[in-house]
């Protein structure tokens, strides 16, 4: 039964050569203790289970000193020894059994399990962190990882994932996207729908900053429907009433308080302005709805 994690569960196991029939035909030792040192003489003769480790610590070790003394040349060389030692430590008990990966929500886990490219029993000191860490690291979910080894059977991925900051339109298409502008890839848009959406080119960039000044104002993030990058300079904010704010390019802040005030002291938000511009600091720029457009007739008493 593949090991199992919070969002997916390990790839299988890779199949193993068969064993020779004197292998198995081998008697069982009995006990815990006797179990693990039965393991350990599979790949060490009768040699007891701490001196086992000692000795593969000695011989890594020594490994590493010729690297170090006669540069690349053994490389090749210390590279087979180390997927040896490996090879026999996996006889011995030390294969991947469990995987746990933290940091990350539930819809962002089975992207990492499947990426990192683990399987299970697979040699746990075979793996090399770093080319899993490398793997992990391309899920879009993925802002920065760590990779721990557990001996003798676990390894732990530690994320730190992205924020999920608002929704991009550009171009047609809706993109997740977080607190920098970066896509997400993975996440679909269709299963954030309590995000902010933000529409227009240098909308995914800029979201952040504005949506934390709005942060103060439940009344009006309440009543928005998107915010729209204009010229990629400044926003407007459009109300699920059909109304529109237009905000200036420079000290959104100043405008959003200004726009407050009049709520609390005139309910601005509640009379159904169709545009309340905010672009100019000393003047308040409002149109009503039943304004008729520039150069149509108004009706007349009695038409």
């Amino acid at each position: 039964m593949p090991a199992r994690v919070r969002g997916g569960s390990l790839a299988p196991a890779k199949p193993r050569p068969k064993a020779s029939s004197s292998s198995r035909n081998a008697p069982a030792r009995g006990g815990a203790r006797g179990a693990a040192q039965g393991k350990l003489h599979g790949a060490y003769g009768r040699m007891p289970a701490r001196w086992a480790l000692g000795v593969t610590a000695v011989v890594m070790a020594f490994g590493v000193g010729l690297i170090l003394f006669t540069g690349d040349r053994l490389h090749q060389a210390s590279h087979a020894l180390g997927e040896s030692v490996a090879g026999q430590l996996a006889g011995a008990g030390f294969r991947l059994q469990a995987l746990h990966v933290e940091g990350a929500s539930a819809m962002a886990q089975a992207d990492i399990v499947r990426a990192s490219g683990l399987y299970r029993d697979a040699p746990i000191l075979g793996l090399d962190l770093d080319q899993v860490r490398g793997r992990v690291e391309q899920v879009g979910w993925v802002k920065s990882a760590r990779v721990v080894r557990l001996l003798p059977d676990t390894l732990v991925i530690a994320v730190t994932q992205r924020p999920t900051v608002a929704v991009w339109q550009n171009r047609g298409r809706l993109h997740v996207v977080d607190d920098h502008g970066v896509i997400i890839p993975e996440a679909d848009p269709t299963r954030f729908a309590d995000l902010p959406l933000v529409v227009g080119e240098g909308a995914n960039t800029s979201a952040a900053a504005i949506l934390e000044e709005l942060r103060r104002y439940p009344r009006v993030t309440g009543r928005m429907e998107a915010l729209v990058r204009v010229d990629d300079r400044r926003w407007d904010i459009r109300m699920k009433d059909g109304g529109l704010i237009a905000l200036p390019a420079v000290d959104e802040g100043s405008a959003l308080v200004q726009l407050d005030q009049l709520d609390q002291t005139r309910r601005i938000l509640d009379l159904g302005f169709s545009r309340i511009d905010l672009r100019d600091p000393e003047l308040v720029a409002v149109r009503r709805r039943d304004v008729a457009p520039p150069g149509q007739m108004m009706a007349t008493a009695g038409a």
